[in-house]
């Protein structure tokens, strides 16, 4: 049984990390290689960079900062954003990336998604799916044009892993930033449409989020933004609350493994006797 994966999604708008809320909304972060240096070391599975002006404004992810996020980045490296041709895959796979996500392009046809499967083999390829619920149904969200499109989610899905997508990157929009939790029945449509791994996101406020994502869904993976930002060790607690639920990575010095977690996923105050005794033991001074 393949271990479940935790992963970072790093938005970027014109150059700086942000916090997403629904695609209209935006609070600027930081850096991204300052933000992908610390989910490493907090011990995430995978980190996925999603330039979010990119297509609106013609352009290609900035292979640049591809390049300098790479350094920084020893876990697999999904980039995404403005990708319109076979040679802006090149240019980004040769830049550092491990995987391309393809998202506005695939609204138009999948004849890149075709040939860069060809090229590169599906498991480098990402569809990236933005969804809304409209009424009781789910619908594919042109996020360029700030609205639905007629497109199901589930009869689009399917095409996209029929023409080479290798993963599923589905997203909600009326999640987005929420913090109310994962879609699960979206989740499970998508999961359920496609015979490959779907990664979901959209809506992770808290620990017990991942949990009950993985328990009620056949999700590969979670993916968060807001969530781990803003909160040191963010991934690590939430990584020490899911092993004791489910099949997961956590292999960082710290692991949390005998602490006690709130309804929030953040950590309890040990005991007052077990605080003292890991307080050091102080010793004088020697003087000869």
């Amino acid at each position: 049984m393949l271990k479940k994966r935790i992963i970072a999604l790093v938005l970027v708008k014109d150059g700086i990390v942000v916090q997403s809320f629904q695609f209209e909304r935006f609070r600027p972060i930081g850096k991204p290689h300052i933000t992908v240096e610390f989910l490493n070391q907090w011990g995430i599975d995978e980190i996925v960079i999603l330039d979010l002006s990119a297509s609106a404004h013609g352009k290609l992810i900035d292979p640049a900062v591809v390049r300098q996020v790479s350094k920084f980045c020893h876990v697999p490296l999904s980039v995404g954003g403005g990708i319109r041709r076979i040679e802006d895959i090149d240019q980004l796979i040769h830049s550092g990336a491990d995987k391309v996500s393809l998202n506005s392009i695939l609204l138009k046809e999948f004849d890149l998604l075709e040939m860069a499967a060809k090229k590169y083999g599906d498991q480098c390829l990402v569809a990236s799916v933005d969804s809304v619920k409209v009424e009781e149904s789910y619908f594919v969200f042109d996020h360029l044009k700030m609205k639905p499109t007629d497109l199901p989610v589930t009869d689009f899905v399917k095409q996209a892993s029929d023409h080479g997508a290798g993963e599923i990157l589905i997203g909600s929009v009326n999640r987005d930033g929420s913090y109310r939790g994962f879609d699960l029945s979206l989740v499970n449509q998508v999961c359920k449409a496609v015979p490959v791994p779907v990664i979901c996101s959209g809506g992770a406020g808290s620990s017990k989020d991942f949990i009950e994502v993985f328990d009620k869904t056949n999700v590969s993976a979670a993916a968060a933004g807001n969530f781990f930002h803003f909160t040191e060790h963010s991934v690590i607690t939430t990584k020490a609350l899911l092993k004791k639920h489910t099949r997961i990575r956590l292999e960082t010095f710290a692991t949390y493994e005998d602490s006690l977690f709130d309804d929030y996923g953040r950590l309890k105050k040990k005991d007052d006797s077990v605080l003292e005794s890991m307080l050091y033991e102080r010793i004088q001074k020697e003087v000869i």
